[in-house]
């Protein structure tokens, strides 16, 4: 059987301290429970379980509408739900949203659009839910509250082209200024003002805060960067961020890689002479990954006024 279709990747972060704060049994317990109820939000929305996938869930969808309404329900209802629970037991979700081609066999599901979900679903950090364009397009009138926001293209591991995705902002206290409305949709290709965007970096004791107008700027080893991290690893020019429509752009220009781990994720984005959109915090890896204790690492913040 084979179908277009919308597909969902939910994950649940931060489940290792579950374990070590319950035990086994009690967690195993816990998680089960959340998965099935993922399951429930799901079914309420014309969705379908194809797996649950230890601390995840693996659903497909006929309708992008569905879909989003699903996904924006569970974060909303869990984010409740968890306001009150001890830190270490706070299991947050994260979702990746894709549509495409579908081929299901034997009750489980293969295609690029289950392979894109589960890549987002790992990028998006806690709290967060990203979708590509294939999915926000086909919603004229997102629900109550939901807005979409061009997170540009992104580099996504196993895919030769960069995916353009979405973040859905599913906060109804946010200021939706912020945001791109779905009717906005065709014109994302065009420059978006700055208004006051900044991005905050710190090394050690060593701090810089640039506007949008400010970039780009060059992040290495050379007197003549912008912001200078004086490591052998480092390379002289070792990585470059600018403003692209709207967003802040990391470009990898290095001998050895530069890494990438948003705040709330524990996914590291690895870059070879690629790119990547950065949002909201995180840090950045010069010249080895984070399990490397001794590299090191720039931690953003962006301001967005």
């Amino acid at each position: 059987m084979r179908a277009t279709t919308t597909v969902v990747f939910a994950d649940l972060t931060g489940s290792t301290g579950v374990f070590e704060a319950l035990g086994n049994d009690r967690a195993t317990r816990s998680i089960t429970k959340l998965t099935y109820w993922i399951g429930e939000v799901c079914a309420a929305h014309h969705g379908r379980v194809v797996k649950n996938l230890g601390d995840g869930v693996l659903a497909i969808f006929a309708d992008s509408k569905d879909a989003v309404d699903a996904v924006v329900e569970m974060q909303r209802v869990h984010l409740k739900r968890i306001a009150g629970w001890p830190e270490k037991l706070r299991m947050r979700l994260q979702v990746g949203v894709a549509c495409g081609d579908v081929v299901e066999v034997d009750g489980d599901c293969y295609g690029d659009a289950v392979n894109v979900a589960s890549r987002l679903s790992d990028l998006s950090g806690a709290d967060q839910i990203w979708a590509t364009d294939t999915v926000t397009e086909q919603i004229h009138a997102p629900g109550e509250g939901v807005r979409f926001r061009s997170l540009g293209p992104i580099a996504i591991r196993g895919k030769v082209e960069s995916r353009v995705v979405f973040r859905i902002e599913w906060q109804e206290e946010l200021h939706t200024g912020l945001f791109t409305q779905p009717a906005d949709l065709a014109q994302q290709s065009r420059p978006v003002a700055s208004n006051g965007a900044r991005i905050e970096l710190a090394w050690l004791d060593q701090r810089g805060s640039f506007t949008a107008a400010d970039l780009p700027i060059n992040l290495g080893r050379a007197p003549e960067a912008e912001f200078m991290v004086n490591d052998q690893r480092v390379s002289r020019l070792h990585a470059g961020i600018a403003w692209r429509n709207g967003t802040f752009v990391l470009t990898d220009m290095s001998s050895f890689g530069t890494w990438v781990r948003f705040t709330g994720s524990q996914t590291e984005l690895a870059l070879r002479r690629d790119n990547c959109v950065l949002h909201d915090s995180g840090e950045i890896a010069l010249g080895a990954p984070f399990d490397d204790f001794t590299v090191p690492t720039v931690s953003f913040v962006l301001e967005e006024r």
